[in-house]
């Protein structure tokens, strides 16, 4: 339960890192990369100098922000599939670079000395989270949706929209990077074939289907991610021995393979890419439930 706490906040962190520039209509591809620095950045501290965990995990953050933020402003000119194109080959970049550095293992992989037990990730999940929540309720969170709803008339307004896409962007890359260093002291070890194109894909998907319209999307859809696999881990076996129950099969049969709980999982994942394209949690639904309680309560008291 505490391995499951840890991964699943970890991958919160890292899915708002990607919610940022998506939010602001930039669909980023290079999730993959900006961990990958963020943690090979607190791994390297760590093993070399052996550097507080402190300065590690901010160091991680930091890091990746630069990247971020120096990445930003010859990237964000391109729009579109090019702009999905242009982080992904960033992320194969930043891969490429890892496996041919022997100051970072390589191939081989970095070992960690500096371990965090599971209440660290989850403290500072839930830190980034109230940290999203609170600047998309800002002046700044308020240009971002208007960016992403339509970007010509955000720029008639006066507003600098390269500038907080660039923002955006590194405070995305930061929080990549944090979820990167926590990754690595909470397993102790970094290699860079972890950290590969099917990982940046994932963080998409969390964001996607969970839905970029509020910062509750991310949330929804990184439980649905991490927490179903696991759930179905253990219930497939108990539905395999229900089903052959019920059509009157007896004996002894093979566990479902691993493999099943990924079918069931694209399965699910392409039922809700059709049925709710917008997301799992989308704005309409956040204001319904806050109008609906004073309605509610104002019904009461007529009754």
């Amino acid at each position: 339960m505490a391995g499951i706490l840890a991964i699943l906040s970890i991958n919160l962190i890292f899915a708002y890192g990607i919610y940022l520039s998506v939010a602001s209509g930039q669909l980023n591809l290079g999730g993959a990369g900006f961990q990958a620095i963020g943690a090979y950045a607190a791994g390297w501290l760590s093993a070399s100098l052996d550097a507080p965990l402190v300065v590690t995990i901010a160091a991680g953050a930091l890091v990746a922000g630069l990247f971020g933020a120096g990445l930003a402003f010859p990237i964000l000119r391109t729009k579109g599939v090019y702009l999905v194109l242009a982080t992904f080959a960033f992320a194969e970049v930043v891969a490429g670079v890892i496996l041919n550095s022997d100051t970072l293992g390589g191939a081989m992989g970095l070992s960690v000395p500096a371990w965090i037990d599971w209440q660290v990730p989850v403290i500072l999940a839930i830190i980034v989270t109230l940290f999203v929540f609170y600047l998309m309720s800002t002046r700044f969170g308020l240009t971002i949706r208007a960016i992403h709803d339509d970007p010509e008339v955000t720029d008639l307004m006066g507003v600098s929209i390269r500038a907080v896409k660039v923002s955006a962007f590194a405070i995305g890359a930061a929080l990549a990077g944090l979820s990167g260093a926590l990754y690595a002291h909470t397993f102790s070890f970094v290699e860079a074939q972890n950290f590969n194109a099917l990982l940046s894909i994932y963080v998409l998907l969390y964001v996607l289907l969970g839905g970029t319209q509020t910062p509750w999307g991310p949330i929804a859809g990184v439980a649905f991610f991490t927490l179903l696999p696991e759930l179905l881990r253990d219930s497939l076996p108990a539905l395999q021995g229900f089903v052959l129950e019920t059509v009157g099969m007896t004996g002894s049969f093979n566990p479902p393979d691993e493999s099943w709980r990924f079918v069931i999982l694209g399965v699910l994942t392409v039922l809700m890419m059709v049925f709710r394209p917008e997301g799992l949690i989308t704005r309409t639904m956040i204001d319904r439930v806050r109008f609906r309680r004073p309605a509610a309560v104002a019904k009461e008291a007529v009754e």
